[in-house]
Protein backbone atom coordinates (compact mmCIF):
# COMPACT_ATOMS: atom_id res chain seq x y z
CA UNK A 1 0.00 0.00 0.00
CA UNK A 2 1.82 2.91 -0.79
CA UNK A 3 2.34 5.68 1.88
CA UNK A 4 -0.42 8.46 0.33
CA UNK A 5 -3.28 5.78 0.68
CA UNK A 6 -2.55 5.10 4.22
CA UNK A 7 -2.42 8.70 5.16
CA UNK A 8 -5.90 8.87 3.36
CA UNK A 9 -7.40 6.38 5.87
CA UNK A 10 -5.93 7.95 8.64
CA UNK A 11 -7.49 11.04 7.44
CA UNK A 12 -11.09 10.15 6.99
CA UNK A 13 -10.60 8.02 10.59
CA UNK A 14 -9.82 11.20 11.77
CA UNK A 15 -12.30 13.11 10.29
CA UNK A 16 -15.30 10.54 11.31
CA UNK A 17 -14.43 10.71 15.27
CA UNK A 18 -14.15 14.33 14.91
CA UNK A 19 -17.74 14.82 13.07
CA UNK A 20 -19.41 11.74 14.15
CA UNK A 21 -21.72 11.57 17.49
CA UNK A 22 -19.98 9.37 20.99
CA UNK A 23 -22.36 8.36 23.81
CA UNK A 24 -20.37 7.47 26.54
CA UNK A 25 -22.15 6.43 29.95
CA UNK A 26 -21.63 5.93 34.07
CA UNK A 27 -22.73 4.21 36.33
CA UNK A 28 -21.64 4.98 40.12
CA UNK A 29 -22.22 1.61 41.76
CA UNK A 30 -23.18 -1.79 40.70
CA UNK A 31 -23.98 -2.80 44.47
CA UNK A 32 -27.13 -1.15 46.08
CA UNK A 33 -28.20 -1.24 50.09
CA UNK A 34 -32.54 -0.75 49.79
CA UNK A 35 -32.97 2.86 49.09
CA UNK A 36 -29.23 3.87 48.44
CA UNK A 37 -29.07 6.15 46.31
CA UNK A 38 -26.98 5.93 42.74
CA UNK A 39 -26.41 8.12 39.80
CA UNK A 40 -26.26 7.21 35.87
CA UNK A 41 -24.61 10.18 34.05
CA UNK A 42 -24.99 9.83 29.93
CA UNK A 43 -23.09 11.68 27.57
CA UNK A 44 -23.35 12.66 23.67
CA UNK A 45 -19.88 14.06 22.01
CA UNK A 46 -20.24 16.13 18.92
CA UNK A 47 -23.83 16.87 18.79
CA UNK A 48 -23.01 19.99 15.82
CA UNK A 49 -26.47 21.76 17.04
CA UNK A 50 -28.28 18.24 16.51
CA UNK A 51 -31.65 17.72 18.19
CA UNK A 52 -31.71 14.79 21.02
CA UNK A 53 -34.30 12.81 21.64
CA UNK A 54 -34.74 10.24 24.60
CA UNK A 55 -37.52 9.07 26.83
CA UNK A 56 -39.35 12.82 29.32
CA UNK A 57 -37.95 13.47 32.30
CA UNK A 58 -38.25 11.06 35.28
CA UNK A 59 -39.23 8.18 32.91
CA UNK A 60 -36.21 6.90 30.91
CA UNK A 61 -35.44 3.83 33.49
CA UNK A 62 -37.44 1.04 33.80
CA UNK A 63 -40.55 0.47 36.66
CA UNK A 64 -38.51 -0.75 39.54
CA UNK A 65 -36.12 1.96 39.61
CA UNK A 66 -37.45 5.46 41.51
CA UNK A 67 -36.31 8.57 40.28
CA UNK A 68 -35.05 10.82 42.54
CA UNK A 69 -33.38 13.56 39.92
CA UNK A 70 -33.19 13.65 36.21
CA UNK A 71 -31.02 16.80 34.82
CA UNK A 72 -30.97 17.16 30.98
CA UNK A 73 -27.89 19.54 29.84
CA UNK A 74 -27.10 20.71 26.33
CA UNK A 75 -25.01 23.00 24.57
CA UNK A 76 -23.52 23.33 20.76
CA UNK A 77 -21.61 20.34 21.30
CA UNK A 78 -22.67 18.63 24.48
CA UNK A 79 -25.45 16.75 25.82
CA UNK A 80 -25.70 15.04 29.06
CA UNK A 81 -28.08 13.67 30.98
CA UNK A 82 -28.01 12.70 35.49
CA UNK A 83 -29.97 11.03 37.30
CA UNK A 84 -30.14 9.82 40.57
CA UNK A 85 -32.21 6.79 41.45
CA UNK A 86 -33.21 4.02 44.37
CA UNK A 87 -34.20 0.77 44.42
CA UNK A 88 -36.96 -0.34 46.98
CA UNK A 89 -37.05 -3.85 46.20
CA UNK A 90 -33.83 -6.81 47.24
CA UNK A 91 -32.73 -8.78 44.29
CA UNK A 92 -30.73 -7.93 40.68
CA UNK A 93 -32.41 -5.47 38.55
CA UNK A 94 -31.45 -4.74 35.41
CA UNK A 95 -30.51 -0.95 33.19
CA UNK A 96 -32.04 -2.29 29.81
CA UNK A 97 -30.01 -0.23 26.66
CA UNK A 98 -31.04 3.00 26.56
CA UNK A 99 -31.89 5.16 23.21
CA UNK A 100 -30.73 8.38 22.48
CA UNK A 101 -31.75 9.73 18.66
CA UNK A 102 -29.58 12.53 17.57
CA UNK A 103 -30.10 14.14 14.44
CA UNK A 104 -32.29 10.79 13.36
CA UNK A 105 -29.48 8.56 14.67
CA UNK A 106 -30.01 5.89 17.19
CA UNK A 107 -27.43 5.49 19.95
CA UNK A 108 -27.75 3.20 22.29
CA UNK A 109 -26.03 3.24 26.01
CA UNK A 110 -24.60 -0.42 27.21
CA UNK A 111 -26.86 -2.59 29.55
CA UNK A 112 -26.40 -2.64 33.80
CA UNK A 113 -26.77 -4.75 36.02
CA UNK A 114 -27.46 -3.64 39.91
CA UNK A 115 -27.84 -6.15 42.84
CA UNK A 116 -29.67 -4.78 46.08
CA UNK A 117 -29.21 -6.06 48.88
CA UNK A 118 -30.87 -5.58 52.23
CA UNK A 119 -28.31 -5.01 54.82
CA UNK A 120 -30.52 -4.60 58.04
CA UNK A 121 -29.81 -7.62 60.20
CA UNK A 122 -32.60 -9.00 62.18
CA UNK A 123 -30.40 -9.02 65.12
CA UNK A 124 -29.77 -5.21 64.57
CA UNK A 125 -30.08 -2.81 67.04
CA UNK A 126 -32.09 0.23 65.47
CA UNK A 127 -30.81 3.47 66.99
CA UNK A 128 -32.93 6.93 67.08
CA UNK A 129 -30.56 9.46 64.48
CA UNK A 130 -31.14 11.83 67.47
CA UNK A 131 -32.16 11.41 71.38
CA UNK A 132 -36.13 11.90 71.94
CA UNK A 133 -36.83 15.84 72.63
CA UNK A 134 -38.79 16.08 75.76
CA UNK A 135 -41.94 18.41 74.41
CA UNK A 136 -43.87 20.26 77.84
CA UNK A 137 -47.38 20.11 76.31
CA UNK A 138 -49.74 22.52 78.15
CA UNK A 139 -53.73 22.36 78.41
CA UNK A 140 -54.82 24.00 75.18
CA UNK A 141 -52.72 21.11 73.52
CA UNK A 142 -54.30 18.26 74.99
CA UNK A 143 -57.41 19.81 74.45
CA UNK A 144 -56.12 19.97 70.82
CA UNK A 145 -54.74 16.40 70.59
CA UNK A 146 -57.80 14.82 71.98
CA UNK A 147 -60.85 17.07 71.70
CA UNK A 148 -62.78 14.83 68.78
CA UNK A 149 -62.41 11.60 71.84
CA UNK A 150 -63.57 14.17 74.68
CA UNK A 151 -67.02 15.56 72.25
CA UNK A 152 -67.14 12.26 71.25
CA UNK A 153 -67.67 10.45 74.48
CA UNK A 154 -69.35 13.25 75.59
CA UNK A 155 -72.35 13.00 72.65
CA UNK A 156 -72.20 9.36 73.65
CA UNK A 157 -72.92 9.86 77.46
CA UNK A 158 -75.61 12.08 76.60
CA UNK A 159 -77.48 10.10 74.44
CA UNK A 160 -76.57 6.73 76.97
CA UNK A 161 -78.78 9.27 79.57
CA UNK A 162 -81.52 10.13 76.80
CA UNK A 163 -81.92 6.53 76.50
CA UNK A 164 -81.98 5.94 80.36
CA UNK A 165 -84.22 8.72 81.06
CA UNK A 166 -86.73 7.84 78.41
CA UNK A 167 -87.24 3.93 78.82
CA UNK A 168 -87.64 5.38 82.86
CA UNK A 169 -90.04 7.97 82.24
CA UNK A 170 -91.11 8.57 78.56
CA UNK A 171 -92.78 5.07 78.46
CA UNK A 172 -94.21 5.58 82.29
CA UNK A 173 -95.39 8.75 81.20
CA UNK A 174 -97.36 7.27 77.87
CA UNK A 175 -98.56 4.52 79.82
CA UNK A 176 -99.43 6.58 83.31
CA UNK A 177 -103.09 6.42 85.17
CA UNK A 178 -103.55 10.04 83.89
CA UNK A 179 -102.98 9.45 80.11
CA UNK A 180 -104.58 6.06 79.89
CA UNK A 181 -108.16 7.77 81.67
CA UNK A 182 -108.08 11.01 79.37
CA UNK A 183 -107.52 8.89 76.13
CA UNK A 184 -110.62 7.15 77.46
CA UNK A 185 -112.94 10.39 78.68
CA UNK A 186 -112.11 11.28 75.20
CA UNK A 187 -112.97 7.85 73.46
CA UNK A 188 -116.06 8.00 75.59
CA UNK A 189 -116.86 11.80 74.14
CA UNK A 190 -116.96 10.23 70.52
CA UNK A 191 -118.80 8.00 71.20
CA UNK A 192 -121.30 9.93 72.72
CA UNK A 193 -121.32 12.09 69.61
CA UNK A 194 -122.46 8.97 67.63
CA UNK A 195 -125.92 9.55 69.32
CA UNK A 196 -126.89 5.41 69.41
CA UNK A 197 -128.37 6.09 72.80
CA UNK A 198 -131.32 9.51 71.21
CA UNK A 199 -131.81 6.98 67.46
CA UNK A 200 -131.97 3.61 69.99
CA UNK A 201 -129.09 1.84 68.80
CA UNK A 202 -128.59 -0.29 71.95
CA UNK A 203 -126.86 -2.71 69.86
CA UNK A 204 -124.02 -0.23 68.77
CA UNK A 205 -123.86 1.35 71.70
CA UNK A 206 -123.03 -1.55 74.16
CA UNK A 207 -120.58 -3.28 71.69
CA UNK A 208 -118.35 0.12 71.91
CA UNK A 209 -119.29 0.96 75.44
CA UNK A 210 -118.09 -2.56 76.20
CA UNK A 211 -115.05 -2.66 73.72
CA UNK A 212 -113.82 1.12 75.49
CA UNK A 213 -114.25 -0.47 78.89
CA UNK A 214 -112.33 -3.78 78.32
CA UNK A 215 -109.49 -1.80 76.49
CA UNK A 216 -109.67 1.14 79.50
CA UNK A 217 -109.66 -2.22 82.42
CA UNK A 218 -106.24 -3.90 80.35
CA UNK A 219 -104.40 -0.72 80.54
CA UNK A 220 -104.91 0.90 83.61
CA UNK A 221 -105.67 -1.96 85.85
CA UNK A 222 -103.12 -4.36 83.81
CA UNK A 223 -105.89 -7.13 84.11
CA UNK A 224 -106.85 -9.46 80.91
CA UNK A 225 -110.08 -7.52 79.89
CA UNK A 226 -109.70 -7.68 76.68
CA UNK A 227 -109.46 -11.54 76.09
CA UNK A 228 -111.48 -12.72 79.10
CA UNK A 229 -114.84 -13.84 79.11
CA UNK A 230 -117.03 -11.49 81.15
CA UNK A 231 -118.33 -14.07 83.81
CA UNK A 232 -114.34 -14.72 83.64
CA UNK A 233 -113.32 -11.02 83.89
CA UNK A 234 -115.84 -10.54 86.54
CA UNK A 235 -114.07 -13.13 88.90
CA UNK A 236 -110.53 -11.90 88.14
CA UNK A 237 -111.62 -8.33 89.38
CA UNK A 238 -113.01 -9.98 92.72
CA UNK A 239 -110.03 -11.85 92.87
CA UNK A 240 -107.81 -8.91 92.60
CA UNK A 241 -108.89 -6.83 94.97
CA UNK A 242 -107.68 -3.52 92.63
CA UNK A 243 -110.73 -2.30 91.30
CA UNK A 244 -113.50 -0.85 94.35
CA UNK A 245 -116.31 -2.89 95.02
CA UNK A 246 -118.23 0.32 93.97
CA UNK A 247 -116.51 0.02 90.43
CA UNK A 248 -116.54 -3.24 90.51
CA UNK A 249 -120.76 -3.14 90.36
CA UNK A 250 -120.42 -0.86 87.72
CA UNK A 251 -118.63 -3.06 85.10
CA UNK A 252 -120.43 -5.95 86.43
CA UNK A 253 -124.20 -4.45 86.06
CA UNK A 254 -123.15 -2.89 82.44
CA UNK A 255 -121.15 -5.84 81.17
CA UNK A 256 -123.65 -8.64 81.98
CA UNK A 257 -126.40 -5.83 80.61
CA UNK A 258 -124.19 -5.59 77.57
CA UNK A 259 -123.95 -9.83 76.70
CA UNK A 260 -128.41 -9.54 76.67
CA UNK A 261 -128.17 -6.72 74.25
CA UNK A 262 -125.88 -8.10 71.91
CA UNK A 263 -127.34 -11.90 72.06
CA UNK A 264 -131.44 -10.11 71.59
CA UNK A 265 -132.42 -10.48 75.21
CA UNK A 266 -133.00 -7.18 76.71
CA UNK A 267 -134.07 -3.96 75.02
CA UNK A 268 -132.96 -1.51 77.63
CA UNK A 269 -134.16 1.95 76.87
CA UNK A 270 -132.83 5.48 76.70
CA UNK A 271 -132.72 6.21 80.37
CA UNK A 272 -130.67 3.03 80.93
CA UNK A 273 -128.34 3.42 78.31
CA UNK A 274 -127.35 7.30 80.12
CA UNK A 275 -127.41 5.74 82.97
CA UNK A 276 -125.12 2.85 82.21
CA UNK A 277 -122.91 5.24 80.18
CA UNK A 278 -122.76 7.89 82.85
CA UNK A 279 -121.46 4.89 85.40
CA UNK A 280 -118.84 3.89 82.84
CA UNK A 281 -117.45 7.49 82.36
CA UNK A 282 -117.18 7.97 86.50
CA UNK A 283 -115.93 4.47 86.89
CA UNK A 284 -112.82 5.63 84.72
CA UNK A 285 -112.46 8.86 86.46
CA UNK A 286 -112.49 7.29 89.62
CA UNK A 287 -109.99 4.97 88.57
CA UNK A 288 -107.11 6.48 90.21
CA UNK A 289 -108.42 6.34 93.61
CA UNK A 290 -108.34 2.54 93.25
CA UNK A 291 -104.42 2.54 92.00
CA UNK A 292 -103.50 5.10 94.86
CA UNK A 293 -105.41 2.94 97.36
CA UNK A 294 -103.05 -0.16 96.06
CA UNK A 295 -100.23 1.27 95.93
CA UNK A 296 -100.89 2.49 99.73
CA UNK A 297 -101.83 -1.32 99.94
CA UNK A 298 -98.46 -2.53 99.10
CA UNK A 299 -95.79 0.03 100.63
CA UNK A 300 -98.13 -1.44 104.00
Amino acid sequence: MKLQNIFLIIFFLICGNTFSQILSSKLEKKTLALGEVNRLTIKIDNVHDLQVIAAPKNELLPFHFEEIKDSIGQNQNFYERKIEFSVYDEGKFTIPELEFNVGGKILKTIPYEIDVINTAQKADQINDIMNNKEVKLETKDYWELYKFYILAALGLIALIIAVIMFIKWGRKSKSSPAVATNQTLKELDSLKKKKYIEGGNFRSFYVELIEISRTFIAKQYHLPADVLLTDDLIEVMKKNNTISQENEKIVEDVFLRGDLVKFAKTFPDQTTMEKDFADIRDFVKRSSKDLEFENLRKDA
